[in-house]
C-alpha cells in the first residue's frame, strides 16, 4: 500500500512553520545579543561610580565580598595595560564589617585610626573626599602572585553603619 499524502492544509501550516520558527529564533537572538553588547560598551565607557551591585564575576575576581544587607553599593572598574582597579563603596553595619574584613583575611584590629589608604589619585578617579571632619581608619593588603592589593579606607564617623571605600588592583607587570 503506498504511502497517504497528507491534506493540502496540513502542508500549507507545516512548511511556513518550518521557515518561520527559525526566522523568529535568530531575530530574537540577534536582538538580545546586540542588547548585551551595549550594555557591556557602557559599562566599559563607565567614568563614575555605577549604583548598583557589582557582578559576583566581579566581587571574585577582585576578591571584593560586599556583605549582605550593605546599601547603598556603587562601583566603578578600570583597566590598562599595567593594571585593573576595582573601586567599591558601600555601607554597612557593625556586622557587615567584621564579616568583610574577614573575609578579606584581615580584622578590625588591623585597621589604623586616621589613616586613609587610598591614594589621592585612585579618590580623584571615583570622586571620593576624605576630608578631616571624619574618622577614618585603614589599611593596606599587599599580596603575592596575581591576587588583587587591597586599599582598604573605613569612614568610622556613625559608629552602627560605617561606609567601606575598597580600591582592589591587579598589577600585571
Amino acid at each position: 500500500m503506498p504511502p497517504r499524502k497528507p491534506p493540502r492544509w496540513v502542508q500549507w501550516t507545516v512548511v511556513p512553520l518550518l521557515i518561520l520558527v527559525p526566522i523568529g529564533y535568530v531575530i530574537i537572538s540577534a536582538e538580545q545579543s546586540r542588547d548585551s553588547g551595549e550594555e557591556k560598551q557602557q559599562q566599559a565607557a563607565a567614568t563614575t561610580l555605577t549604583h548598583l551591585w557589582p557582578t559576583k564575576v566581579q566581587r571574585r575576581i577582585y576578591e571584593v565580598p560586599i556583605p549582605s544587607g550593605s546599601t547603598p553599593v556603587a562601583y566603578l572598574e578600570t583597566n590598562n595595560w599595567a593594571s585593573s582597579s576595582f573601586y567599591v563603596q558601600f555601607r554597612t553595619n557593625q556586622g557587615g564589617l567584621d564579616t568583610f574584613l574577614a573575609q578579606v583575611d584581615t580584622s578590625r584590629s588591623a585597621l589604623k585610626d586616621g589613616d586613609v589608604t587610598v591614594s589621592p589619585k585612585q579618590a580623584r578617579t571615583v570622586r571620593w573626599t576624605f576630608g578631616t571632619d571624619r574618622r577614618w581608619a585603614g589599611l593596606k593588603l599587599k599580596q603575592h602572585g596575581d591576587k588583587p592589593d587591597h586599599n582598604i579606607t573605613v569612614d568610622l564617623s556613625d559608629t552602627d553603619h560605617p561606609v567601606v571605600y575598597v580600591v582592589s588592583t591587579i598589577n600585571f607587570r
